[in-house]
């Protein structure tokens, strides 16, 4: 009985592109008792896995967290796994604005104490007593009442891409610390006042209400399904856009365009920007906001030191990120001395640029290719590739493939390749094969054989 995961990323990656099959990103959440909340994470993943669903999911004994990505001929069938459950029969799948098929490329459910991090004490409130809900039409038009307050419970790097106008967005890195600051800043408005919030897909306000009606507030509204499903609404019914820019979202896309407007600058040379990266070097990952010329020149890194430490051999990088905090926390802080046009707490909401048409993103080019082997090691200054064969032959001649997280999809012709130290026509299976790679090249890099 299968219940993790047993390929990687990029194998995934691969299966999901040779099938050719259109992907649905899609999230939802719903608050419940749930008395077994292992039983219950392992039920989710026999029914999923059966189905190609992929994501990031949170189960808990106060209910589930999901984000996911489905192929769209089994979204019926998804929706009858999820309405075996009483809690979540008729339950809204907010569908993203803009559909990768890469957006997820594992399935993971994961056990935790709470949904979402937000450090209160449950048994002091009564989580149920929420706000009222408000769709995007009713939204907007809240947003033009004088006596309305609307706030963003969003983090600093979600809201500088994009947030509501007028809006009071935290200066924070979690959700946590949001909501002590915005009562303390609100206390004297307690009455008089329209508490309006907004987050991502809503499960942030569906909390935050609660505590916040609990501390006195008594008119507090929320906006029902969050950016996601108001940028949805607004679609469907033709309604203005009171969001400006982009939607900051926790999958491999980093976003999704509400409006053409970009709001905010590449962190590293103040160019009109929203494009987020996280930085090349393991030791590091910061999340910050890099254009298209920055990320040639940096590599994909946020400074200089960083630049330097992905040229160091590799057991030289993991000597100096020993005994640090670092591992799989990707989406980290985003704030760095070094990020000179950072900006958080209050931002504008004037245009700097206008973001350019893009071809539809579900629409990729699909690239027949056979995988051969992996990356064993990159002689820097050579600029030389070592790999070791591990599926059918090289060939001169072949046009391969060199793809990675981080190196991208990288083609080229392969006209000279050296075995054993000695040049050489073809390379088999077992076979450690060395030529040149007129780019870096990662541990993690896939060797592919171009066929069509």
């Amino acid at each position: 009985m299968q219940l993790y995961n047993t390929l990687s990323a990029e194998e995934r990656a691969i299966m999901i592109d040779d099938a050719g099959k259109q992907r649905l990103t899609l999230s939802f959440y719903a608050y419940a008792k749930i008395q077994d909340p292992k039983k219950f994470r392992d039920d989710l993943f026999l029914a999923w896995n059966k189905l190609d669903a992929l994501g990031r999911i949170y189960v808990a004994t106060e209910g589930i967290n999901a984000q996911m990505s489905i192929p769209e001929e089994n979204l019926e069938a998804f929706r009858q796994t999820l309405e075996v459950y009483d809690f979540m029969k008729g339950i809204r799948l907010n569908e993203a604005v803009e559909h990768d098929d890469h957006s997820f490329l594992k399935l993971t459910i994961k056990v935790r104490d709470k949904i979402v991090a937000d450090g209160l004490n449950d048994e002091t409130f009564d989580v149920t007593d929420i706000g009222v809900h408000l769709k995007a039409k009713e939204f907007n038009e809240i947003l033009d009442d004088p006596n309305t307050i609307v706030v963003d419970f969003r983090n600093h790097y979600e809201s500088e891409v994009g947030h509501f106008k007028n809006a009071i967005t935290p200066d924070v890195e979690t959700f946590r610390e949001s909501l002590p600051i915005i009562n303390e800043q609100l206390q004297n408005h307690k009455e008089d006042k329209n508490l309006v919030m907004y987050c991502t897909g809503g499960i942030r306000c569906e909390k935050a209400s609660a505590y916040f009606k609990h501390q006195g507030f008594k008119n507090v509204f929320q906006l029902e399904g969050g950016i996601i499903n108001y940028a949805k609404q607004l679609k469907e019914e033709g309604l203005e856009s009171k969001f400006i820019g982009k939607n900051f979202v926790f999958d491999n896309r980093l976003g999704e365009r509400i409006t053409e407007d970009i709001i905010s600058q590449c962190h590293q040379c103040g160019k009109p920007c929203d494009n987020h990266t996280n930085c090349e070097n393991d030791g590091c990952h910061l999340l910050f906001i890099q254009c298209d010329e920055c990320k040639a020149a940096m590599e994909n890194c946020c400074s200089t030191e960083c630049l330097e430490i992905i040229h160091m051999p590799l057991v030289d990088q993991v000597r100096l990120r020993t005994g640090k905090q670092v591992g799989n926390k990707v989406f980290r802080k985003g704030k760095s001395e070094n990020l000179k046009f950072k900006h958080s707490g209050e931002l504008p909401e004037t245009a700097l640029a206008t973001a350019q048409k893009t071809a539809d993103i579900r629409q990729k080019i699909k690239v027949k290719k056979v995988l051969l082997g992996k990356a064993e090691h990159y002689y820097v200054k050579a600029q030389v590739g070592q790999f070791t064969i591990e599926n059918q032959e090289l060939n001169i001649g072949d046009r391969i493939l060199i793809s990675g997280p981080t190196t991208g999809n990288q083609e080229m012709i392969l006209d000279k390749m050296v075995v054993d130290g000695a040049e050489t026509q073809s390379a088999k299976i077992g076979d450690k094969v060395t030529f040149k790679v007129p780019f870096r090249i990662r541990l993690s890099d896939k060797l592919y054989k171009i066929v069509n």
